[in-house]
C-alpha cells in the first residue's frame, strides 16, 4: 500500500509541467522591447515653451486632460483639436504645450505600469522558485525508504495552491505588457494630430 502511494505521488510530481522562468532580464517578462524613458523631442518637432500663457491656460489644460484619457478614441477628438488649433491660429507653441502636458501625464502613468510589471515579474520568479523547491523536497521525501507522508501531503497541498496562483497571474501578463506600448502609440498619435494643425510661419 505504501509503495503504491509513493508511485502515485511520484507520478503527480512528474506530470506537473515545469515553469518557464528563464528571463534574460528578470524584471521584464514581456516580448515587447523594454523602453525605459520616452522623449518629447522624439515625438514633437518644435521647441516647447516652459510656461503656459494665462490666456489659454484653461483651454490647454482641458484639451490635455481629454487627450490623456485612454478610453476616449483619438479619432473622436479631432474636432476638439481642430477647434483649439483654430483658436490659437495653429501656433506651434500652444499646440506643443498641449502635447507636453499629455506627454507628462501618460509618461508618468507608463512609468508606474513598467515598475508594476517589474515587481510582478520578480514576484512570479520568487513564486516559481518556491514551487521548484517544494517539488525538489517532495521528490527527496518520496525517494527515501520511509517517507514522511504528512510532510508530502503538506507539500502537495502547497504546490497545488502556489501553481494555481502562478497560473492565474500569468493570464494577466499579456495585457500588462501591452499597456506601455498602447500608451506610446497614443502619444505618437496625439503628436501627429496636433502637428497636423501647426501653421507654418
Amino acid at each position: 500500500m505504501v509503495h503504491a502511494r509513493i508511485l502515485v505521488l511520484a507520478g503527480l510530481c512528474l506530470a506537473t509541467p515545469a515553469l518557464a522562468t528563464d528571463f534574460s532580464d528578470p524584471t521584464w517578462p514581456c516580448v515587447q522591447r523594454k523602453v525605459g524613458q520616452l522623449s518629447v523631442g522624439l515625438m514633437w518637432a518644435h521647441p516647447v515653451p516652459d510656461t503656459v500663457p494665462k490666456a489659454i491656460q484653461d483651454d490647454v489644460n482641458t484639451l490635455a486632460d481629454t487627450l490623456a484619457v485612454r478610453r476616449i478614441e483619438l479619432e473622436t477628438l479631432r474636432p476638439d483639436i481642430a477647434a483649439f488649433a483654430a483658436q490659437v491660429e495653429g501656433d506651434p507653441d500652444a499646440l506643443g504645450l498641449v502635447f507636453k502636458q499629455v506627454f507628462d501625464r501618460l509618461s508618468r502613468r507608463r512609468g508606474r505600469i513598467i515598475h508594476g510589471i517589474e515587481e510582478f515579474s520578480l514576484s512570479q520568479i520568487g513564486l516559481s522558485e518556491k514551487i521548484e523547491a517544494a517539488r525538489s523536497e517532495m521528490a527527496t521525501q518520496l525517494a527515501t525508504e520511509d517517507p514522511d507522508f504528512d510532510r508530502v501531503d503538506a507539500l502537495e497541498e502547497q504546490l497545488d495552491w502556489d501553481q494555481l496562483i502562478y497560473s492565474d497571474r500569468q493570464k494577466n501578463i499579456t495585457y500588462l505588457c501591452e499597456t506601455p506600448t498602447l500608451l506610446e502609440k497614443r502619444l505618437f498619435g496625439i503628436a501627429q494630430m496636433l502637428q497636423a494643425e501647426v501653421k507654418d510661419s
